[in-house]
Order: structure tokens, then sequence, then C-alpha cells
């Protein structure tokens, strides 16, 4: 049998999804739950990794295992043990050859701002002290619109060699005290989306126009590029299958 989950979590006391030696992560924390509850060793695939203290509204993940679940007890359950900060949304049965990872076409993400100083949204949002320009973001925000090399936008030390992306959706959007920004592409490189942010934010300081996003693209160094904005207020938005 084949299960699929729909996960969220506070990614504030991990380090990021994937298992690491010696770090406390997201796929091991909820792997060592559905051990518990299954008394089966079981390899949970997830849709791709979130780094060290990034946060999800719709993780997904599957796992292969021999019996058949009742799924509301199995969610019940793994939810009873698993910490408060992360929860199993849904659990359902899909084919025996889904993956997680491989069949998901796209992924969107959600940077948060906040515009205001609050005890319950600063731990999941950045207060940036300067206005937020949506319609001069948005205007930048095009330059990332197809198919790209972002090699300037990722970590030095990326695992990958292809740096292709392909970029549906970049856009800001102000609502009360909340500005967000909404990105969709096939595939993320590590730390691109904080850099992607940073970068916009430095424009806007600035004042620099497309020509800026440009000379990054064109540079391939991560140098060339603007400073990650802080972890804390990233959200994997949504995977699309």
């Amino acid at each position: 049998m084949n299960y699929k989950l729909t996960i969220q979590y506070d990614g504030t006391r991990y380090s990021g999804w994937q298992i690491q030696a010696g770090s406390k992560t997201i796929q091991q924390t909820i792997t060592e739950g559905i051990g518990i509850v299954t008394g089966q060793q079981v390899n949970l695939i997830g849709s791709g990794r979130t780094d060290s203290g990034v946060h999800a509204l719709g993780q997904a993940a599957n796992f292969r295992i021999e019996e058949k679940l009742d799924l509301y007890k199995f969610k019940y359950s793994l939810n009873s043990i698993i910490p408060r900060d992360i929860s199993i949304i849904e659990t359902i049965e899909v084919p025996e050859n889904f993956h997680a990872r491989y069949d998901a076409k796209r992924r969107k993400y959600l940077y948060l701002f906040i515009k205001y100083k609050s005890p319950f949204y600063e731990p999941f949002t950045y207060r940036y002290f300067y206005k937020l320009d949506c319609n001069f973001l948005n205007r930048l925000s095009k330059s990332f619109l197809g198919e790209k090399d972002f090699t300037s936008f990722s970590r030095k030390a990326s695992e990958t060699e292809e740096k292709d992306c392909i970029v549906y959706d970049a856009s800001w959007k102000e609502t009360k005290g909340f500005v967000l920004f909404l990105i969709e592409a096939n595939r993320f490189l590590h730390g691109v989306i904080r850099t992607i942010v940073g970068t916009l934010l430095n424009a806007q300081k600035n004042n620099y126009d497309e020509k800026y996003m440009v000379e990054i693209f064109s540079a391939k160094n991560r140098e060339a590029a603007g400073e990650a904005v802080p972890a804390r207020g990233l959200f994997l938005y949504k995977v699309k299958y």
C-alpha cells in the first residue's frame, strides 16, 4: 500500500525537512512516529526539502507499507505522537507508483511580511522596516518568469549541478497588515527563494531597474545577488501533482 500525507509544520526548531546525522528534522520526526504507530520502518519521501527554520502549510510526502491502514485511526494516532509543531492534515491512499518528489509538477512558496510588531505573528513573519512598494516589486519580479539559470541565487555549496528552474508566477500582494510574496516553479534550489526576496528588496531600496536583475542572472555568481531574508517568513504553501 502507498499512502500520501499532507503536512503542516513550524520549522523553527528543526534543521529542515531532510534527515541529517546529529540534527533534528521534520522527516526524521514523522518517520519515527509512523514506526511507532505501525510497528514498521518506512521510507518517507517528501516532495522536496525545506531549509532550516522554514515552515510548511502544504508539504506532501508518501510512504509504502505492507498492510492496509485505517486512515482515520492512523492519522489520529500519528498526530498524538508527533510534536505539536508538526501536524498531519490529510492521509490518503494513492497508486503504488506514486512518488511525492518525482510526480510533483509545481511547488508554490509564500513569504510573509508584517507591517507592525505582533507577539503572535512575529515568529512567522519578517518585519521589514522599509515600505514595500508592491507595484515596483511586481514589475521587477517579472524578470524571474520562464526557464532560467538560477546559479546566482542558489547557495555556493548546492549539491545540484543543474541550476535551471521554470518559474510560473512571482508576485507581491498587500493585504491589511501583511505583504505576501508568492512564487511558483517546477523546482527550487536550496536557499533560492530567500535570496530572490532579498535581492528584490535591495533593488527597491536602491531604486534599481530590470537591468540589475539581468546582470545578476548573467553573472552566475551568488555574490552578485542580494542578502537572503530570514527563514522564519518562508512557507511551502502547496505542491501540485
